[in-house]
C-alpha cells in the first residue's frame, strides 16, 4: 500500500568505465543519445534487473554537460514534479503571497443577533484549522454577535470546479489517506480526523479487552466507534490490520465513523483519515465551535458564492509562501502541492493583502476554463519564457501523485538552472530535503560525500522513483542532477539504490574535465 512515486565526457578512469569511443564524442550530442552510465549505477541497475533504457539522466555543471542518458525521454517524475509547482509559485506569486479566509455578511447586527447569513469564504489558506476558525468566530463574539439568524454559506468558488473531489475515484486502495485528499479553496484541517487508537491496560491493571479510540476535532453530531479485534502482533506493524473506515448516517442526522480491522494488544497509535464529506465537516465543525463559544445558528449550511457588497467580519491569512513551499518539498506533501498548483491559476500576488483572485478565476460556468487549465497555462508560459521547450511535458495536478504526469530531464534541469538564477533561489533551495539530514532524504546517503551537502527532491510511486536537485561535486562546484527510473522493479529500495549510486558518483567527481554546452535551451 502506498500509504506512507548524456553523454559523459570525463576520462575513463574518472568515470569508472571503459569507453574508447568517448574521445570521439566531443561535440554536444543529441539529447536522445544513450551514453554509458557510471559503473556504480549500472551495477545497481543490474542488481535490480532494471534495464538501462528505463532510466533517464542529466547532470550539468554550470552550462556544461557532465552526463546525459536518454535526457530527452519524458518519464514519470513522481514527486519531483513538486519542484515545478513550488519554483514557479515563488516566481509568479512572490514570497509575500499568503492565502486567506474571510467571514463576511450582508446582514445587519442588532443587539446580539446577526440578521442574515454568515459567509465563510475560502481563499486557498493552507493553515485553515480548528484553531484559526475558533479565533475568527471569537472575533464575532467580540462584536457582540451571539445568534446568527441565517445560514452558514460556504464559499469555495475561488476554484473552478468548486468541488473537484466529487465523483473522482481515489488514486489507490487507501481513499481515506491524507495524500489522497483533493483540496478545495476552503480546506479546513485538510478535511482530516485525527484518531488516537489505544489498547493499553485498564486503570485496574488488567489487559485491555477492546480498542479505545478518540477523535479530533470534535464535530457536531459525529461520533467514532470501532469493531477492531485485538490480536497478538507487533505494535510497529499495526497498519497491517487496518481496513478502510466508513462514515455511517445515524437516525436524527448524526454520523458514526466506524473503524474496521485488527489492532495489536497493548498498543498506542495515531492516524488521520478523510471519511466525512467536506461540506458536512465544515458545517459541523463551525456549529460545534460556535456552540462552545455560547452562540447559536438558526439556519443550515449551504454552498454558495459571497454576495456582492458583503462586508468583512473576520479574517485569517496563512504563513508566507516560502514557509509553505518548505512544508511541501521537505516531507513531499501532495495535498499542499495540489492546493498551491490550483492557486497559480486562481490567485495573484498582492503586496498589501498577500493574494487576490484573478478576474476570471472564480467563474464557475460551464464555459469558464477550469482552474487546473489556468494553472497549466501559467506553468507552460513560465517555461517558455525561460527558454524551456515544453514538448512532451504533461502536468495533471502539480504534485506528482498522478499516472499521466511526465517531464524530461532536460526540462527539469532547465527549471533547476532557472532556480539558481531566481531572485528566490535561497527560499527554493531551503525547501529541498538535505541528504542524510532531513525531509524525505534523512535516511539516505549517510556514508556519501553528498551527506549534508546535496539538496534533492525525491519521488516515489509503485513504478517510478526520481531525484532532482543540486549536488556539489568534490571541488564544491554546484551540479544540477535529474534522474528518473520508471520500472515495475523499483520497489523494495531497488530503484532508490540506483539513484543513490548516481548521487554518490556525482558528489565524488573532481578535476576539471572537458565538457560541452548543456543540452538545455539557454534562457533568453
Amino acid at each position: 500500500m502506498l500509504r506512507r512515486h548524456a553523454l559523459t565526457l570525463l576520462s575513463a578512469a574518472l568515470l569508472g568505465i571503459a569507453n574508447p569511443a568517448a574521445a570521439q564524442l566531443q561535440a554536444s550530442p543529441p539529447a536522445s543519445m544513450t551514453a554509458p552510465l557510471p559503473i556504480p549505477v549500472t551495477d545497481a541497475l543490474r542488481a535490480a534487473a532494471i534495464p538501462e533504457d528505463a532510466m533517464s539522466v542529466l547532470v550539468l555543471r554550470g552550462d556544461k554537460t557532465v552526463l546525459s542518458h536518454l535526457a530527452d525521454h519524458p518519464l514519470h517524475p513522481a514527486s519531483t514534479m513538486k519542484l515545478v509547482t513550488t519554483l514557479i509559485a515563488l516566481e509568479q506569486l512572490g514570497p509575500v503571497f499568503r492565502g486567506r479566509t474571510e467571514m463576511r455578511t450582508t446582514g445587519e447586527v442588532k443587539g446580539d443577533m446577526l440578521h442574515g447569513d454568515l459567509v465563510l469564504r475560502g481563499g486557498a489558506d493552507v493553515d485553515l484549522s480548528t484553531e484559526t476558525l475558533t479565533t475568527m468566530l471569537r472575533a464575532l463574539r467580540y462584536q457582540s454577535i451571539r445568534t446568527i439568524a441565517g445560514n452558514l454559506v460556504v464559499d469555495r468558488t475561488l476554484f473552478n470546479p468548486a468541488r473537484a473531489d466529487i465523483g473522482v475515484p481515489p488514486f489507490d486502495e487507501a481513499p481515506e489517506a491524507y495524500y489522497n485528499a483533493i483540496p478545495d479553496a476552503l480546506f479546513v484541517n485538510r478535511n482530516m480526523l485525527q484518531l488516537d487508537i489505544r489498547s493499553t491496560p485498564r486503570p485496574d491493571g488488567k489487559p485491555a479487552t477492546r480498542v479505545r479510540v478518540a477523535m479530533q476535532p470534535e464535530l457536531d453530531g459525529v461520533t467514532v466507534e470501532t469493531d477492531m479485534k485485538l490480536i497478538d502482533a507487533d505494535c510497529a506493524t499495526w497498519e497491517n490490520g487496518w481496513k478502510i473506515p466508513e462514515a455511517v448516517p445515524r437516525a436524527g442526522g448524526g454520523i458514526k465513523v466506524v473503524l474496521h480491522g485488527t489492532f495489536p494488544k497493548n498498543c498506542v497509535a495515531s492516524n488521520s483519515i478523510n471519511v466525512i464529506d467536506r461540506q458536512e465537516y465544515v458545517a459541523r465543525l463551525v456549529r460545534r465551535l460556535w456552540k462552545t463559544l455560547g452562540g447559536t445558528i438558526t439556519g443550515t449550511a449551504v454552498e454558495g458564492a459571497t454576495p456582492p457588497g458583503a462586508r468583512l467580519l473576520a479574517e485569517h491569512v496563512s504563513r508566507p509562501l516560502p514557509e509553505v513551499v518548505r512544508d511541501i518539498n521537505k516531507p513531499s506533501d501532495n495535498t499542499l502541492a495540489r492546493l498551491l498548483f490550483l492557486s497559480l491559476g486562481a490567485l495573484e500576488s498582492d503586496p498589501v493583502l498577500g493574494s487576490r483572485p484573478q478576474p476570471a478565476a472564480s467563474a464557475t460556468s460551464a464555459t469558464a476554463p477550469t482552474t487546473l487549465a489556468r494553472s497549466e497555462a501559467v506553468v507552460r508560459a513560465w517555461m517558455r519564457t525561460h527558454g524551456i521547450d515544453d514538448t512532451g511535458f504533461v502536468v495533471e495536478n502539480g504534485s506528482g501523485l498522478s499516472r499521466i504526469e511526465s517531464i524530461t530531464p532536460i526540462q527539469m534541469a532547465g527549471l533547476l538552472q532557472a532556480g539558481l538564477r531566481s531572485n528566490w533561489a535561497p527560499e527554493f533551495q531551503a525547501s529541498m530535503p538535505i541528504a542524510a539530514v532531513d525531509g524525505t532524504m534523512r535516511r539516505r546517503l549517510h556514508d556519501s560525500p553528498a551527506a549534508s551537502r546535496a539538496r534533492l527532491k525525491t519521488g516515489t510511486l509503485s513504478n517510478a522513483v526520481a531525484l532532482a536537485g543540486y549536488v556539489p561535486d568534490a571541488d564544491g562546484r554546484q551540479c544540477v542532477l535529474v534522474a528518473f527510473v520508471n520500472s515495475d522493479r523499483v520497489g523494495n529500495g531497488r530503484g532508490r539504490a540506483v539513484l543513490d549510486a548516481l548521487v554518490d558518483w556525482v558528489a565524488r567527481l573532481d578535476g576539471t574535465p572537458a565538457a560541452v554546452p548543456a543540452v538545455t535551451n539557454p534562457a533568453p
